[in-house]
């Protein structure tokens, strides 16, 4: 215990039940944003998880043949978690993590077209916030670093993405929501900023180590993907000796095409998965 103007205040973590009730009343609140502050937030939400994606993309560069797969991916996942805690410590409105609200909805103390608004209004801004953080990453040339093996990297990464068929893109979307809600959800549990931090850092790892797909990730890693490959110049190419074609799945087609499924996935294994299954553990009772 610590006191605050003479108040005592508990430093213990919250305990599963109350954070159940704990996400019911932030996703009323969530839920009711006006549309300014949530398609910014929305916006903040996508450059955060940018942010995560650039920093996984230039650590993993290169190392991988010194190291081995499993500690690479386990480096990139470590790295990638700052996205998660940009959205969570900063204050942003990501998609996925929102998913959460069904909560509220399913207590019927949030309408289903809020609900539904909410999350159009998020993914819209989380799109936003991707795409601009890649097109201003391309016009750094960052991409270049370790003579192109940056962009290599990051043209790997996009083109394996775009080539998933529709059932693995799926599946791989609904363990991955799961995850990421569940680290959502234990930094709710959390009464300081440190605390929050080491909750998201373990399920935002095994996500990204174990190759599970993010719609708003994947609307950083394949648009800078996209990006290094139709307006990178040719002395690039000359450098990393390989040409554009060598990524042949890399296409806005198949972005789209990745995104769907991912998407349904990330609902799934946020809404479902997390969401509903604590709602009928904590609170099918409370709001009978």
């Amino acid at each position: 215990m610590t006191e605050k103007q003479g108040i005592p205040i508990s430093l213990d973590s919250l305990l599963p039940p109350a954070v159940a009730n704990k996400v019911e009343d932030i996703g009323v609140k969530k839920g009711n944003l006006d549309f300014l502050s949530m398609f910014m937030l929305a916006i903040l939400a996508g450059a955060f998880i940018g942010f995560g994606a650039i920093f996984c993309t230039t650590v993993i560069t290169g190392i991988s043949d010194k190291v081995g797969f499993g500690i690479t991916k386990l480096l990139g996942g470590l790295v990638f978690s700052l996205g998660l805690i940009l959205v969570i410590v900063a204050g942003a409105e990501l998609f996925t993590g929102n998913n959460l609200l069904i909560m509220a909805a399913a207590s019927g103390k949030l309408p289903f077209s809020k609900l539904v608004w909410n999350w159009v209004v998020l993914y819209i801004g989380n799109f936003v916030g991707s795409i601009m953080t890649a097109f201003i990453m391309f016009l750094t040339l960052q991409y270049t670093m370790s003579s192109g093996g940056v962009g290599v990297t990051a043209l790997n990464i996009a083109n394996a993405k775009c080539g998933l068929d529709f059932i693995p893109a799926l599946t791989l979307g609904i363990y991955c929501n799961t995850l990421v809600c569940l680290a959502v959800w234990l930094t709710f549990s959390c009464r300081t900023t440190g605390d929050k931090i080491l909750a998201i850092i373990f399920p935002i790892t095994a996500f990204v180590a174990c190759g599970l797909e993010h719609s708003v990730a994947n609307m950083y890693f394949i648009s800078i993907g996209l990006f290094i490959k139709q307006l990178a110049p040719m002395s690039y190419w000359t450098m990393i000796g390989q040409n554009a074609s060598d990524f042949a799945n890399l296409t806005w087609f198949n972005f789209v095409r990745n995104l769907v499924p991912v998407t349904i996935g990330n609902m799934i294994g946020g809404g479902a998965f997390v969401g509903v299954v604590y709602w009928v553990i904590y609170l099918r009772k409370k709001n009978r």
